[in-house]
Order: structure tokens, then sequence, then C-alpha cells
């Protein structure tokens, strides 16, 4: 069996902050979860090891290498009720979610930017609305200045933009890589957003050493960037 990362096995077990804190060890905690699923004959590699509690609380555990947070989280209700035993105050646990960020080519200016629209805001929305399964914990923004956008779009340059969202959970910013989504009937290609380097190229003039957000120049890239851009009505 292939051991888990780090980042897979941690579980979060949120509590009530207005439920006092007892005057228990962090080890009671884990010793409550582990006999409970020993109990309930979960498989004897899905245990917890390490849990602590922050100033606030909040407990955080890791599963043992080769099992899974997810794995884990198939008993949830016997983690929950044997943690209660110990500190009544937790209410939930759930994966420890990475954020990590996307970015989305030709969004168009028209629907999403200046009067008449709602900005990104609406297409926010209308991910979130028309996309199974998906939150946006922060707003989606374009990636160059607005005032560089606006400029252009006016000298007649450009009519669409580079956007930027942040989502939770490594395995759904990897599914949307891979589906892409939907905003108002129109499925969008998602790529992923890195910070720039010597290699990077901006998508915008071609250039080397910066990316979209940072890009000075007037000139437009000869290059039509590779997106995808279609109307649907099937279902993702």
């Amino acid at each position: 069996m292939t051991a888990s990362s780090m980042a897979d096995r941690r579980l979060i077990l949120r509590r009530d902050e207005s439920v006092p804190l007892p005057n228990k060890m962090d080890q009671e905690i884990e010793s409550a979860i582990n006999r409970a699923l020993f109990h309930q004959q979960a498989p004897a590699h899905i245990r917890i090891i390490n849990a602590r509690r922050n100033a606030k609380g909040t407990i955080t555990a890791f599963t043992h290498q080769n099992a899974t947070a997810e794995m884990a989280l198939q008993y949830g209700d016997i983690i929950i009720t044997a943690v209660r035993t110990v500190d009544r105050g937790v209410v939930d646990v759930e994966e420890n979610e990475t954020r990590e960020r996307r970015k989305i080519h030709a969004v168009p200016h028209v629907r999403y930017m200046g009067k008449g629209t709602e900005g990104l805001q609406r297409m926010r929305e209308e991910f979130e609305a028309e996309t199974e399964g998906i939150a946006i914990p922060t707003q989606v923004r374009w990636v160059a200045n607005p005032h560089t956008i606006r400029e252009r779009r006016q000298n007649g340059e450009i009519a669409s933009s580079l956007v930027v969202f942040v989502v939770k959970g490594s395995r759904l910013a990897q599914s949307l890589i891979e589906k892409g989504f939907k905003a108002a009937g129109v499925w969008y290609r998602v790529k992923a957003f890195t910070n720039a380097g010597p290699d990077s190229r901006c998508e915008l003039c071609c250039g080397w050493g910066h990316i979209e957000n940072t890009c000075g120049s007037k000139s437009k890239c000869g290059i039509t960037p590779a997106i995808t851009v279609r109307e649907t009505t099937n279902a993702m």
C-alpha cells in the first residue's frame, strides 16, 4: 500500500467556540477516536495520530501513512461521537483543503466588465449555480490591471481577457482543469495559475519573464492562446 502525503492525511475537527474548552490532554482525543474506530471494525490502517488543539480549540489530526483523510471521513459520525466524549464542543470533521489558483482565458468584457454588467461577481455566481459541487471562496478577478484592460478594449485591441479565481481542494482544482466549468451556458477551459519566473511566458504579448497581470506591452500576441469556449446544454 502506498504512503499518502501529509496534506491528504490531515483532518480538521471544528468546534463551537461558545462551549468551554475541556481540561483534558490532546492524547485523550486520539485515544477516543482510535478506540471507537477499533470497536467499529474499521480497517487497521484507518487510525488517527498527532491530534493537537490550537488556541481556539480547533483540532488537527492525521491518519496513518497508508490512509487518507477521505478514507477516515467514511467514519465521520463515529469520529465526532468519540471526540465529543472528550470535548463536547466538537461539531464537525472535514478534510484539510488547500486553496489553489486557476485561470480562464477569453472571458468576454461585454458580459463581465463595464456599465450594464454586474462584473465578475456575476461570473462567480453563474459558475457556482451551473457547475455542481463548486464553491469559490474569494472574488474572481481580472489578471491584468482593469484600467489597462479598459484602455485596450476602447482601442479595439481586445474584447476578452484572462481571469483568476481560487478553489478549495486539490482534487477539485485538478477536476476543473480536466473538465472546465460552465457560466451562462458557456463552457470555459481552466488552467493552473502560477507566479512569474524567468521562464514564464506572457499570454498577452508572448514575451518572457513576466505574466499577464504585469504586462505593460501595447502589442498584441500573434499566437492565439489554447482556449475552448463552447455553447452546450450538456451536464458536466
